[in-house]
């Protein structure tokens, strides 16, 4: 009896996963051929990056639909390789795409339910209260927090190379943002690059981190995200959470017993958990209040976010301009001479080195540090010009590094060529070629600050220091395969000489 009970549910186990494998073929939709258990995901995580996992299937699928299916696990996924059909569904029919498809757990791992994966109505209602923060006006006002920082970058890297030896840039500008971030977000002198042991870093470093079966898990907690709820699945590290739920109470507590204003993040938050907030004309209005775990939630999303995304942005771009000096100096150039013409890095020279812009814009596009775009069908979606339905629930991927790198948009994709983001280049190209930040009402809330701090940090040095690719560094460099974001594995080894 057992073994007879036994064989059944193992043959219906079988015909249902054989059913899940045949979704795509059945409706028509050109798919990559899966194997159990991982479908389309095999070598993701340790052998490959998640994005060269992308690209491999986009170079599969792209030309034969403006979607192809391809499998994550068992679930059925939509891998978008049409420009035209991403649009809609960034920007067009947002409505139906809405949500990302990335797991949180508000009750049992608060921290991850942020603006960065909230849903909904109440993903909606956070933006409109957070966007405030990431207005031009805000960015001014920042600004000599992070030029303070980048003058401390300046003073650590001067003496890292003062007996000539290789330094792990990664690692250093990593600091230098997350000074920047404990700042201007909590209003903390976090103190990374004189200590690289200072506990703002030590925390960074651990968000990112993936020990055994981590990465394994952060998979499947992103495709079974119900039942993955239901079991209470954690994916922060204890300590970090801890952490940041004690330094942003304490940080509440203080500014609002000693009555503290920043005008900073925090702030704004404080404002927000008291039921008020500032509109984009700066006049007072009542809100919804939130609690101290949303507060601590969303200053964490701006923390880390902000710190990891741009030292890996600054730390691409250093690479290149070190393997090609002729670029190095002709954005050096640009530095020096715009800040001949303004007289100091103000806002408006930042944004007047132009050069420079397209030296950050290429790193973007050869190692967007954010390499994919995800999105979940909310409700049925009939794709336009075709019989095929986007089901309720579907995962749909919009592979960044794939649409970067294809040849169609960038002609010889592998070399970097600032060039390319002239005006004239970027008129002549499909405008959803380049997605860096996303796009559509769900596009980087931070894109300004994360691209402000970078211009200062690589003007700041670039104007004070030459760059060379040392020895240390793998050529060509290859990706971390278990880290979420795009990363150089065994880091980014520069050797660097005062000018």
């Amino acid at each position: 009896m057992i073994t007879l009970l036994l064989i059944s549910a193992v043959t219906l186990v079988f015909l249902f996963i054989k059913q899940r494998f045949n979704y795509w073929k059945v409706r028509g939709v050109p798919y990559v051929h899966p194997s159990f258990p991982l479908g389309n995901l095999g070598g993701i995580g340790s052998t490959k990056h998640l994005s060269e996992g992308m690209e491999d299937l986009y170079s599969k699928l792209k030309g034969k639909a403006q979607f192809g299916g391809v499998y994550f696990f068992i679930n059925p996924v939509v891998l978008a390789t049409d420009l035209d059909l991403i649009k809609t569904i960034l920007v067009k029919d947002f409505n139906f795409f809405h949500d990302r498809s990335i797991y949180y757990n508000e009750k049992d791992d608060p921290l991850t339910a942020h603006l960065f994966t909230m849903e909904g109505i109440k993903w909606k209602n956070m933006r409109v209260k957070i966007t405030p923060t990431f207005t031009s006006g805000k960015m001014k006002l920042m600004l000599p927090i992070v030029r303070d920082c980048a003058n401390e970058l300046e003073k650590c890297l001067a003496k890292e190379i003062e007996d000539g030896r290789e330094i792990e840039m990664k690692d250093i500008l990593a600091r230098f943002t997350t000074d920047v971030i404990g700042n201007c977000a909590f209003g903390l002198e976090c103190n990374s690059l004189h200590d690289p042991n200072a506990e703002f870093r030590v925390m960074g470093r651990k968000v990112f981190q993936q020990q055994g079966l981590g990465f394994l898990k952060f998979l499947l907690t992103q495709q079974f995200r119900t039942i993955s709820r239901a079991l209470g699945a954690t994916i922060l590290h204890p300590e970090v959470s801890k952490f940041f739920l004690k330094t942003v109470a304490d940080n509440v507590e203080y500014r609002e017993k000693n009555k503290v204003e920043r005008n900073d993040f925090i702030d704004l938050m404080i404002k927000l958990k008291n039921g008020q907030t500032l509109d984009h004309e700066n006049s007072e209005q009542h809100v919804e209040k939130i609690t101290m775990k949303q507060v601590a939630a969303q200053s964490f999303v701006f923390f880390f976010a902000g710190f990891e995304t741009s030292s890996t942005l600054m730390s691409f771009c250093l690479y290149e301009l070190a393997q090609n000096q002729e670029i190095q100096d002709k954005a050096r150039k640009d530095i020096l001479d715009t800040l001949k013409k303004h007289g100091s890095l103000t806002y408006e020279a930042l944004h007047d080195m132009k050069y420079l812009e397209n030296c950050i814009y290429e790193s973007l596009r050869r190692y967007p540090p954010a390499s994919n775009i995800f999105r979940t069908a909310t409700q049925d979606y009939n794709v336009p010009e075709t019989s095929v339905t986007i089901e309720k629930g579907t995962s749909v991927m919009i592979p960044t590094l794939a649409i970067h790198m294809d040849p169609e948009y960038y002609p010889d994709p592998q070399r970097f060529d600032p060039d390319r983001f002239n005006a004239d280049q970027v008129a002549e190209r499909h405008p959803f070629a380049f997605l860096p930040f996303g796009e559509g009402p769900r596009i980087c809330i931070g894109m300004r600050f994360g691209l402000m701090q970078a211009r200062v940090g690589l003007a700041t040095l670039l104007k004070n220091f030459r760059f060379t690719v040392g020895t240390k560094l793998e050529h060509p460099p290859k990706f971390d395969p278990s880290s979420a974001i795009l990363m150089i594995k065994g880091g980014l080894w520069l050797k660097g000489s005062k000018i």
